[in-house]
């Protein structure tokens, strides 16, 4: 029998040349730093969307919907439970941007890093807590409704991901 041939050779990185490893690479794009007024005409195309703003937009939501059930079904405890679902999304949510906007939180990378970790652990644990004492706040709880109340509340999340998609460059004349 004659020797197989290999069809799918693997490349050996331990022998290439230096100029074999960066031939994939486009030569023509060349890093260079911005200046100021390019960074700031740069921020002022790519706005970024406050942790705040979709903070509101929760809270409006959980208002608007609790109000819609109790006008639908003209039941207070469905209408109650629904907010209280968005109220155990959106307090939680509003601590955790209260800790990362602070000024330790943005004091370097490492700080950042670890803030983010110990309020999101904060917002976690909150979030719990809120669930586990809703049977004693409410006087009548609709799960339902709460978890429904939850999840409309975080999809606020991906309509921020959406609003918050830099916009496209305006030619300018």
């Amino acid at each position: 029998m004659g020797s197989s041939i290999n069809a799918y050779p693997s490349a050996d990185k331990s022998t290439q040349t230096p100029d074999a490893a960066t031939s994939d690479i486009d030569e023509t794009e060349e890093f260079h730093p911005l200046t100021a007024q390019e960074a700031q005409a740069w921020r002022e195309r790519h706005p970024t969307l406050s942790v705040w703003w979709v903070v509101l937009v929760q809270l409006v939501l959980a208002v608007v919907v609790a109000v819609f059930a109790a006008w639908f079904w003209g039941r207070l405890v469905i209408a109650q439970s629904l907010l209280y679902g968005a109220v155990a999304v959106v307090l939680p949510a509003a601590l955790f941007a209260r800790g990362l906007t602070s000024k330790l939180a943005s004091a370097n990378a490492i700080s950042a890093a670890m803030s983010f970790a110990v309020w999101q652990g904060v917002k976690l644990v909150l979030t719990v807590l809120l669930l586990v004492l809703a049977p004693r706040l409410l006087i009548d709880v609709s799960w339902p409704a709460l978890l429904v109340g939850m999840l409309l509340t975080m999809k606020v999340y991906w309509l921020a991901l959406v609003w918050g998609k830099p916009q496209k460059a305006t030619p300018q004349d």
